[in-house]
This record gives C-alpha cells, structure tokens and sequence, in this order.
C-alpha cells in the first residue's frame, strides 16, 4: 500500500517503530509469518491452500530477510546512532538516511513480488470481488476518520499521533516541541485528502491488474504496482508527498535541536536497545 512520508521517516528514529505493536523485537520478528496474514484477511478470505502457500513463503522470506538484510540495518542504526552522537542530524543527512531505508523497502519488495505473483493469480473471481468490496470499505472508513472531520480537528488529532509516536524515543516533549509538532502538523493542511485519493487510486489499479491475472500482463503489471509505486502516484499526492518529506525533515532536525541533554541520551539508549535486540536474534546467529 502507498505509505506515508513521515511514516517513513520515523524510521531515523528506530527501525522498531515497524514493530511498535510488540514490546519484544525479538518476539516481534520472530513471528512476523504469524503477523502478516492478518493484514490480507482484512481483504479476502483465503482457502486452507492458499494460507499455507503464504505461510510457506512468508517462512522463507523472513529468513532471507534476517541472514541478508537485517545486517545493513545494524549498519544502518549504528549511523543514525552516530548522527545523533556528532549532533549532525541535518536535512541532507535525513535525506541520506532516508534514501538508504527507501532502497531496503524496494529490495524487500522485489523478494517478494514472485510470491505475491503467485498467491494472486491463484484467486478466485469471488475472492476479487471480496478484495474490491474490502477496499471500498477501507476508504469509506478512511474519509470519515481522517477527511470528513473538521480541518482543524484533523490537524490536532494529527499532532497527537505525531507526540504519541515521538515520546517513547525522546520522552516527555517540552513545550517547544510540543508547539514544532503543532506548527508541523499544521503545514501538512489537508494532506490527508490526498493520500486517501491516492490510496483509492492504487487499490483500483490492483483491482484492474487483478482482472487480468490469467494473461502474461499480470506480473510485470503487478511488479510495477509493488516495486515502482511511486510511478501510479496522482499528480496531487506527489506534490503533498514532497511536501510532507521536506516537513518531516525539518521537523526532526528542529526536535533534535530543541532536545535536552537527556532527551538525547534516552534516545541514544533506545537506539542502543534497538540495535541490540536485532543483533541478538537467533536466525542471525544460526548456520
């Protein structure tokens, strides 16, 4: 699914925020197979055959993931830890850090391209049409929660989920960075309206590949829509995208700035425990 530029920025903050869900890294990873599944029941029902095919390959892929991918992000941290230290969190270097989890999320997404290729074209028309039904039901649900409330209730409850997010990295915001957050949330304006479109947009271009998943179209159609997204971007959402990274960036540049002493030391230690939970998981250490 298209994702949120601030979203993905928080990643300068610790890779676990993909993880927020779980108190355990460790715990978390290892049963992210378990996990997974619950995102696509959201969308069609799988039959017995086609949820072990995807518990199959979602084993395999997590093992890929831990041996070949999970030491770069120890690299990864280690320089977003160093960034911190060196008090050189500027926005070139989030634009590097940032450039360097974008090229993750793609190799991942080209790992995994033949296996949703796979589980995709396997579906039914009945399943289709349950994942159509699914995804104008998300959205519906989407633009009363985030567009049909009043713009000045969308950015306030937008700033809360920005400080609910920011507080288990720096702690407690003082009152600076409580107002940045609000200054940030409100230059955003109704950028919500945008990435809901933009997410209807997508879903409809799966649905359309869908329809065409007996023909030899279907997997480099598929391949675009998972590994080149940014390219079925509507001309709206690219220009709200670039506008919610340039905010992001100064947003956490000015954070940083405005942090105590020991916000940037609970932070350092929370980046500390991040690399150390992944560098203690198992798949690591097994031949």
């Amino acid at each position: 699914m298209p994702y949120r530029p601030t979203h993905a920025l928080l990643l300068l903050i610790g890779f676990a925020l993909a993880l927020a869900a779980c108190s355990r890294i460790d715990l978390a990873y290892r049963n992210l197979d378990r996990l997974v599944p619950w995102s696509l029941d959201d969308y069609l029902d799988m039959n017995r055959e086609q949820k072990q095919l995807l518990d199959e390959r979602l084993k395999a892929h997590l093992a890929w993931h831990c041996k070949t991918q999970l030491p770069g992000y120890l690299d990864w941290l280690d320089r977003v830890r160093l960034m911190v230290a060196n008090d050189a969190v500027t926005d070139d270097a989030l634009r590097q850090r940032t450039a360097e989890a974008r090229q993750a999320i793609g190799r991942v997404a080209e790992q995994i391209t033949p296996s949703a290729s796979e589980l995709l074209r396997g579906m039914s028309d009945a399943q289709v049409a349950e994942m159509r039904r699914a995804f104008h039901q998300d959205i519906e649900q989407r633009q009363k929660a985030y567009v049909e409330t009043p713009l000045p209730e969308q950015i306030e409850n937008r700033a809360k989920r920005m400080r609910k997010r920011l507080e288990p990295w720096l702690g407690e915001l003082n009152a600076d960075q409580r107002q940045r957050v609000m200054s940030w949330s409100q230059a955003l304006g109704d950028q919500n309206r945008q990435w809901i479109a933009n997410r209807a947009h997508w879903q409809q271009q799966l649905v359309l590949v869908m329809d065409q998943r007996a023909t030899p179209s279907f997997e480099p159609r598929l391949a675009q829509l998972l590994q080149r997204k940014e390219s079925l971007w509507t001309p709206e959402y690219r220009l709200a995208f670039q506008n919610s990274e340039q905010q992001a960036r100064s947003l956490v540049v000015d954070l940083v700035r405005q942090s105590s002493p020991a916000q940037r030391q609970f932070l350092q230690q929370r980046l500390g425990k991040v690399r150390a939970d992944f560098s203690e998981l198992k798949c690591l250490k097994s031949p």
